[in-house]
């Protein structure tokens, strides 16, 4: 460490060469490139009017002040109007052309929106529906009939894609692609205002995706985004620069902000920068030729070293989260939350739910009064893959058995999830019941059990097969698997997941993953065969088990291990027709015969070997289909007493 301290000790003494020439450049842009005023919006990079110089904003979002308006010319859309421009987060809402207005959602629907440097974003997603004949009557989350859209002996209408497909009659046909609208900005939150609003405004969300300006949102938080030709960059600028004074000038992906206490020092001709904690005992001496001599304290150098490693892994972190979602299209992109937002919805974090497998859960409120979980990523590993991977998985999909990703928040190192709130708290505490409160609460039958499990296993057929890439989530157990008011089960938490192309059958993992006793044998070794979507069933066979059993597979209270080993029990008592002797009551045959199928479905789930577990739509298949097609598996496992010998 002495060595080191010594080595930091000269490098700081050496020749740091402070670029004035960036605030010269910062000087420039500010005079060409000013912010302008247009039909009463601020126009500023990335944004310019024509009649700036082009690098004063990025190509194809040139701004032209026409009629008192400020017009956008986009591919595909043609003109269309600006009302407001959000720049910290990169979204613009836009009022569609003249062609838009006979049949908006038409028009809509046969449009490419999707471009590599933009995508419409909402929070409503619409699918069109085709009917034979007219739907009576019309349940909520469904609008029409939309007369435009129809056609001779057909009708037309659109469903909000969240609510499942339960609810589509069978004479009506689904026809793609997914389209999203925002809210009704007249207070009007639900399904049918919001279609009646884009009808009458043909108003939607324009979310920037352009590389260019990947760091800025980050940036527009606290101070000004701006494009460096020298450096063919973005960078962020505190403000006015002014000659012959030291000015802070903070790249976008280099350093963290530290208030005033920041020292930025670029040893020439490296061309990263370096941001130090300058303390009361860091004095910086300007000399000749644009030379600085930094005299440290000893006792300084710890604090640095420790400043500038955290600052490091944090802007790596950051600067890989910002880089994901600036690349990140969804058609269900969640919304983005700045954290005075989250502090805001959750009452300055009053209500705690719980404790995730990475942060604390609380309770909060959306401004138009819907209930959220707000989980806050205190434990995040790595840099940011726990966020990345929730982000990229369950922001894409809408399921009835997954829960829902409404936001999410990346401000600084600061990371947070926003769901949809689930009253009923998980599974495992209603199958384990160890605390007052939940064994207060009536057991649940196993008509409703054998439900909740093919609720689950409808959420992971759905991962593995129902999406445009394959998800694999490697830890469904049941703390992961929340219950709604009418204790609808949902999958939840994916700071594991991986997704691959649905062809994919085998993953590459350099580590396991997952929660002991709901991790399959080829995760710990490939000597029991590869990790693929196999892995997930079988984790979803230990979780039946348990909800049947009342009791974790693995229970470290109890002293025996050939005790504690359940699965191994239950299948010898089923080999020999035994009473399977579980606690749980039954009233009639039926629910005998329930309790046995969720066995012999859970013991093929949880086969060794990946090859003799059935799919999740073969799983799916033998719990709704009849208890006297399913035989007895195989032994899944080697004997605990065979361990012994």
């Amino acid at each position: 460490m002495t060595r080191f301290l010594c080595t930091l000790f000269v490098v700081l003494l050496r020749a740091s060469y402070i670029e004035t020439t960036w605030a010269d450049e910062d000087d420039d842009f500010m005079k060409y490139c000013s912010e302008a005023t247009c039909g009463g919006l601020t126009i500023r990079y990335p944004f310019r009017l024509q009649s700036s110089p082009s690098y004063c904003g990025v190509t194809g979002l040139e701004v032209a002040c026409s009629g008192g308006d400020a017009v956008l010319a986009l591919p595909q859309i043609g003109r269309c109007k600006m009302i407001h421009i959000d720049y910290q987060y990169g979204v613009v809402r836009i009022k569609l052309g003249e062609s838009w207005a006979r049949c908006p959602l038409r028009t809509l629907f046969s449009t490419n929106l999707t471009t590599p440097s933009y995508y419409f974003g909402g929070r409503f997603y619409l699918l069109l529906l085709n009917c034979s004949k007219e739907i009576t009557p019309v349940p909520e989350g469904v609008a029409g009939p939309i007369s435009c859209l129809g056609s001779e002996g057909r009708f037309a209408y659109v469903a909000d894609s969240s609510e499942g497909m339960d609810y589509i009659p069978a004479s009506c046909n689904v026809e793609p692609p997914v389209r999203e609208i925002p809210y009704n900005d007249n207070g009007d939150y639900s399904f049918n205002g919001a279609v009646q609003y884009f009808m009458r405004t043909q108003e939607l969300n324009l979310q920037l995706t352009i590389p260019e300006i990947a760091n800025c949102t980050a940036c527009e938080r606290e101070e000004i985004c701006r494009f460096s030709r020298r450096r063919n960059q973005t960078y962020c600028m505190s403000g006015p620069r002014h000659h012959g004074k030291l000015s802070t000038i903070l790249c976008a992906n280099t350093c963290l902000i530290m208030g005033n206490k920041q020292i930025i020092l670029r040893e020439f001709p490296v061309t990263a920068l370096f941001c130090f904690f300058a303390g009361p005992n860091v004095k910086l001496i300007a000399g000749d030729g644009g030379f600085v001599v930094v005299v440290l304290a000893a006792p300084a150098l710890l604090a640095i070293l420790y400043v500038v490693r955290k600052s490091e892994r944090e802007q790596r972190t950051r600067v890989k989260v910002e880089k994901f979602l600036a690349t990140y299209h969804s058609d269900a992109k969640p919304t983005r939350y700045s954290f005075a937002d989250v502090k805001k919805m959750t009452k300055r974090f009053k209500d705690k739910l719980g404790q995730g497998g990475y942060g604390s859960v609380y309770k909060g409120e959306l401004p138009n009064g819907i209930p959220v979980a707000v989980k806050m990523l205190e434990k995040s590993k790595g840099e940011g893959e726990e966020f990345i991977n929730e982000v990229a998985t369950i922001g894409r999909i809408h399921h009835v058995n997954i829960v829902r990703l409404l936001g999410f928040c990346s401000e600084g190192s600061t990371r947070a999830l926003v769901y949809e709130f689930m009253p009923n708290d998980s599974l495992e505490k209603r199958i384990f019941s160890r605390d007052a409160k939940e064994a207060s609460k009536p057991p649940m039958s196993l008509e409703k059990l054998l439900r909740i499990a093919i609720g689950i296993a409808r959420g992971v057929e759905y991962l593995h097969q129902g999406c445009q890439q394959r998800i694999l989530h490697f830890d469904i157990k049941p703390h992961n698997v929340l219950l709604d008011d009418e204790l609808n089960p949902k999958i939840s938490d994916f700071g594991l997941a991986k997704l691959c192309s649905r062809e994919q059958s085998l993953v590459t993992m350099t580590a396991a993953r997952g929660t002991m006793g709901y991790i399959a044998p080829e995760m710990y070794s490939r000597n029991f065969g590869t990790v693929s979507y196999k892995s997930d069933v079988y984790s979803f066979g230990m979780l039946v088990l348990e909800m049947v059993g009342g009791r974790k597979n693995l229970d470290p209270e109890i002293g025996k291990q050939s005790e504690v080993y359940f699965p191994e029990w239950v299948y010898d008592r089923l080999v020999q027709s035994q009473d399977l002797g579980l606690e749980m009551e039954m009233e009639a045959e039926e629910e005998e015969e329930i309790m046995k199928k969720l066995v012999i479905v859970a013991l093929w789930c949880i086969q060794w070997s990946p090859m003799d577990r059935p799919s999740m739509t073969r799983v799916l298949q033998m719990l709704t289909g009849d208890l006297q097609s399913l035989q007895i598996p195989p032994k899944p496992f080697v004997s605990s007493l065979d361990h012994g010998n």
